[in-house]
């Protein structure tokens, strides 16, 4: 019988899911771009949008706990077969990639362990050594999923707590070092010699991406021991980042002044733990980063996993994803997806090439099933907070849409037009007679017609 996922498991997942590497640059990154009273504005505005987000996701699992595939089930249930299939293919996908650029960075970080200037052993995480590394990580990852997804919670618990243990250290002696005077130096961000209201917007390219991974539980739903534990762990997980991510980046700008910090190498924190407490404080983040980025990784591939398996028992990828081991482990949904990330890591170390563009794009696919889940919620809306909340939720999807640019979303079709083989085949699989509406033979030419000028562009 398979153990279901309680309120302590789901809330790990989220949390460890949105808190990777990306929390350990934030103090540079946001110092680079946004004065302390540009980050204060940009703060309070991602804050409200992704609490509207969660709350929505909270919302619809009160009003529709049968929908137990999370923001695929949404998109699907909502607005159509295609549209469903598109939120699940490219939710996949992004985790995919996601997934490759954990396993990187966990070899990039330990080469701060191994490498010296006359040896180059790990480097950038792209060395043939860091693939074979990477790869055996994989492997162990893939196998302790299989033991069943409840295993590899419990084990992604820990690793959640051992996380939160340097970032705690880092907020506890960042808040002792904190000057006020250091603080508010320049705080309008003059020396910027760029509006407040630029700077807001640039600080949301960056929180953009640190809350991805918001919708964990909401995806593993199916797997949660008490239906109303997933709302209760999204809201928790969300209000548990907002805490570190604000806490992290306004007393770093107590500690160095914004324009030495937008100077420093990173993970900032890195050297702000240096500042702080000595030669052993880069030591203490580097491991903290390794330990972070592993949960992260445990944590997107139950997700990875997960999608396929629920999209093949909803008829909208092929039957053969349907399948689950003796522990309830979606096995051939979890060997698609990491056969996936293994050939990335090989092409990875045969190119040499630098893939954030192709990440940028894969997260921008994200965004879609996120402004979605608002959509939804506003289409099967009866009471007046559901109205408020939905049109909080999509008007959020909108700006991230936006300030992610509407570029990168054109782009994504480049990866759309390839699932729509997969879509046709899935129908083939699952023996679907109906055929499909016409606004969805529209969708599909567009994108088809689409895909041209975008892959042009990309290549280009």
């Amino acid at each position: 019988m398979e153990k279901k996922l309680g309120l302590s498991a789901l809330t790990a997942l989220v949390l460890s899911s949105m808190l990777g590497a990306g929390v350990f640059s934030l103090p540079q990154n946001m110092a680079m771009v946004a004065s302390p009273a540009a980050l204060l504005i940009g703060w309070g505005i991602t804050g409200v949008g992704i609490l509207l987000l969660a709350f929505a996701m909270l919302l619809l699992t009160r009003i529709r706990p049968d929908l137990d595939g999370g923001i695929f089930t949404y998109a699907r249930e909502g607005f159509g077969e295609l549209i469903g299939f598109c939120s699940a293919w490219g939710y996949w996908l992004c985790a995919v990639i996601a997934n490759v650029s954990y396993l990187v960075i966990v070899f990039s970080a330990l080469s701060f362990f191994t490498d010296t200037p006359e040896l180059r052993l790990f480097g950038d995480g792209n060395t043939w050594q860091s693939i074979v590394g990477a790869s055996v990580l994989l492997w162990i990852v893939h196998w302790l999923v299989l033991r069943g997804v409840q295993t590899a919670a419990s084990i992604n618990l820990v690793a959640t707590l051992a996380k939160l243990v340097p970032l705690g250290l880092f907020i506890v002696l960042a808040f002792i070092a904190f000057r006020l005077d250091v603080f508010s130096l320049d705080f309008t961000g003059v020396a910027l010699g760029v509006p407040v209201w630029e700077q807001v917007k640039n600080t949301m390219l960056i929180t953009l991406w640190v809350f991805i991974g918001v919708e964990g539980a909401v995806v593993v739903s199916a797997r949660a021991r008490n239906k109303r534990d997933v709302g209760r762990a999204t809201l928790l997980a969300v209000l548990a980042a907002l805490s570190v991510y604000l806490l992290v980046t306004l007393l770093s700008l107590g500690v160095v002044a914004r324009p030495e910090l937008a100077e420093m190498r990173n993970p900032s924190m890195a050297g702000l733990m240096v500042r702080m407490m000595g030669s052993w404080g880069d030591v203490v983040i580097a491991a903290g980063l390794i330990v972070s980025v592993c949960g992260a990784y445990l944590s997107w591939t139950i997700m990875a996993a997960e999608v396929p398996f629920l999209a093949a028992t909803h008829k909208a990828f092929p039957r053969l994803f349907a399948r689950q081991n003796s522990n309830s482990a979606p096995s051939a949904s979890l060997w698609l997806t990491n056969i996936s990330v293994q050939v990335c890591l090989v092409l990875i170390w045969l190119t040499g090439s630098d893939y954030n563009t192709l990440l940028t794009i894969a997260s921008e696919m994200i965004l879609v099933p996120y402004f979605l889940v608002g959509a939804y919620l506003l289409k099967i809306a009866t009471r007046p907070v559901h109205y408020v909340v939905g049109t909080g939720a999509c008007l959020y999807g909108v700006w991230l849409l936006y300030a992610s640019g509407p570029m990168h979303l054109l782009l994504s079709v480049v990866l759309y037009a390839p699932g729509l083989l997969v879509f046709i085949y899935a129908r083939r699989t699952h023996q679907l007679s109906t055929a499909l509406k016409r606004r969805e033979m529209v969708l599909i030419g567009l994108l088809l017609v689409a895909a041209v000028p975008a892959t042009w562009m990309l290549m280009g």
